[in-house]
């Protein structure tokens, strides 16, 4: 068999998540990107045994940059035919960036040491139609309120019991995750979109819909539903509810994964 780690940008509109949902369908009812390469991936090498797997589970809708996975087939063929020949039969909405050697050993999700996620929403009045499918509206009139938010990211920096903004996953043992950077920043978009910021969040892991919630209570925050002191008490101690809705996916994009050498 052979071996390559793969960077994997996409935009996640139209598909279902990262994971492939059943082996059955050839991932056309409800196509998934895993799913969606592994069958561009049997076709390349002739249907000989192939398998994906990912370094992150997107959720559907969500987008990426900075996707790591591993490919496994039992074709010899060098990285760069292997990135150019996928990136010839795959959706325009998904891209193979990088390809290189791996080994058998290699585990994409194991090896990871953070994980950069930026959430991209516009403050303009009326939202913006060239970034409606990419970003949350969240009109803000007041720059006090970016303040604000600013605020409530500071928040999150550090290690903490992310229990209320995630949800309840059995599987997992601990909700403490380590928050190395989280802030507001403008994004670039101009001339297509000037009022366009992102949350930008870097930790060593994360719970499900984890970034997700802490949108939606960013999202409240600036609405002034809820208040900084409602933020930290949710940060010290498990409670029944939620301080808000987790924010819709298609703000969502993972950026950037850092992996252990």
């Amino acid at each position: 068999m052979y071996y390559f780690q793969v960077t994997i940008a996409y935009k996640g509109t139209a598909y279902f998540g990262w994971q492939a949902q059943s082996t059955d369908t050839l991932y056309e009812e409800k196509p998934t990107i895993e799913g969606t390469i592994l069958s561009r991936l049997k076709k390349m090498t002739h249907y000989q045994p192939c398998t994906v797997s990912g370094a992150s589970r997107t959720d559907g809708g969500v987008h990426a940059l900075g996707q790591i996975a591993k490919l496994t087939i039992s074709k010899d063929i060098s990285p760069e035919k292997l990135l150019l020949g996928l990136n010839s039969i795959l959706p325009d909405d998904i891209r193979i960036l990088t390809c290189r050697p791996s080994t058998k050993q290699y585990q994409p999700s194991k090896s990871s040491i953070s994980k950069e996620y930026h959430y991209y929403f516009v403050t303009s009045p009326i939202d913006n139609v060239t970034t409606s499918d990419i970003a949350m509206h969240l009109p803000i009139s007041n720059p006090d309120d970016l303040a604000l938010l600013r605020s409530a990211c500071k928040l999150f920096v550090g290690r903490h019991d992310f229990y209320n903004f995630s949800s309840r996953d059995k599987g997992i043992t601990s909700s403490t995750r380590e928050i190395f950077h989280c802030d507001i920043h403008q994004a670039s978009f101009s001339p297509l979109a000037d009022e366009l910021y992102y949350l930008k969040i870097i930790g060593n892991g994360f719970l499900k819909y984890m970034v997700r919630y802490l949108m939606g209570t960013l999202y409240e925050l600036a609405k002034g539903r809820i208040s900084l002191d409602d933020i930290s008490r949710y940060l010290d101690q498990h409670q029944t509810d939620k301080l808000s809705a987790r924010a819709k996916p298609k703000g969502l994009h993972l950026i950037n994964i850092e992996q252990q050498v």
